[in-house]
């Protein structure tokens, strides 16, 4: 496995505020959110369809996380048997 590297990049605050829209959970790094919106936007390109479910997807994620219907990671871990 290849070594990462970690740097520091200036953002705006409206950027970070857009952002994290494509956050799913509130611990989600920017890293993972960049990594989804450029493979949002790359699959844009390719199948736009697959690309708006992605999004809504999202966005009924946070919803649910908003009313608090959500598993712990705990909670996973027991259900899964961990």
């Amino acid at each position: 496995m290849a070594k990462t590297e970690s740097l520091t990049i200036k953002l705006h605050e409206d950027t970070k505020e857009q952002l994290n829209l494509f956050r799913e959970y509130k611990n989600e790094s920017y890293d993972e959110v960049i990594k989804k919106v450029i493979f949002i936007a790359k699959l844009s390109k390719e199948k736009p369809e697959i690309c708006r479910e992605t999004v809504l997807a999202i966005e009924k994620a946070r919803e649910r996380i908003k009313k608090g219907k959500f598993l712990t990671e705990e909670e996973a871990k027991k259900r899964l048997g961990f």
